[in-house]
């Protein structure tokens, strides 16, 4: 074999040993998480109940409303509109966390957000991320392949590559790496995907909010990578047993996307 052949296929081997312990290790945790048993804490704490139900069914079809309209517009998205969606963002979190409080609801116990440490969370966050691109990226060559000529960018990546101010970049990099994961994993993850697993069970809470948060992001090309990473996010979620962790791979996901996009060179074709 050739110098020339022998790199090319030792990259295949180590993607595709990559491939093989991403799948090895969420698949562990899936079943970590079939197997556990009920903490007995949370049984004196207040759960969701049938006024949470139908806020996120609310919620659920408000969302696909939305994203049903954001793909019938082919318009390019600006900075304000990148704002308004921000505040919306933002609004919709504070008026659930709102709800769940004016109802008793313990968010703390249930999101865990003081269950495990800063560094705890930080490093399972970062590892679970790095262990979910395999998946992630495999979705998006099978999208690319069975879906032919729908390689458009979605309309967030389009601004930003196209951005020409140092405000609009900084403006775009704050929402995607600290408003958005904060707010899309309490909505999709703490809250959504809980109501339905408090329902019908930790796998269709799994499918149910992977399947939204693909689904509001409106970008077909897209959908199956979202689907794969949202899946991921719920995993880690429930695995972790803090929202936090689903938060800093959201955010670590998200500022590894605009530093390609910024640096092209270091994510060669």
């Amino acid at each position: 074999m050739s110098p020339e052949s022998f790199l090319p296929a030792l990259g295949a081997v180590v993607q595709a040993l990559f491939l093989v312990a991403s799948v090895y290790i969420y698949v562990a945790l899936a079943r970590q998480i079939s197997v556990r048993a009920v903490d007995p804490a949370a049984a004196t704490i207040r759960n969701f109940g049938w006024p949470e139900a139908v806020l996120a069914a609310l919620l659920f079809f408000w969302l696909l409303r939305v994203a049903g309209l954001s793909s019938q517009h082919t318009t390019q998205m600006g900075t304000r509109d990148l704002i308004a969606s921000g505040i919306l963002t933002v609004g919709l979190l504070l008026f659930v966390a709102i709800f769940l409080r004016l109802r008793r609801i313990d968010l703390n116990f249930l999101g865990g957000f003081s269950k495990i440490g800063f560094w705890r969370t930080a490093t399972t966050g970062v590892v679970l991320m790095v262990a979910a691109y395999p998946l992630i990226l495999l979705a998006d060559v099978l999208t690319l392949k069975f879906l032919r000529g729908g390689n458009e960018k979605q309309a967030i990546i389009d601004l930003f590559n196209s951005s020409n101010t140092l405000e609009q970049r900084i403006l775009i990099i704050v929402l995607a790496v600290t408003i958005a994961p904060v707010a899309e994993e309490f909505l999709f993850r703490f809250f959504l995907y809980g109501v339905v697993k408090r329902y019908l069970g930790r796998l269709v809470g799994i499918v149910v909010s992977a399947l939204l948060f693909a689904a509001v992001h409106a970008h077909l090309p897209s959908f199956a990578p979202l689907f794969v990473l949202g899946a991921c996010f719920a995993i880690a979620y429930e695995w972790s047993g803090s929202i936090l962790v689903s938060m800093t791979m959201h955010a670590f996901f998200n500022a590894i996307t605009l530093t390609a996009l910024a640096f092209p060179e270091l994510n060669p074709p």
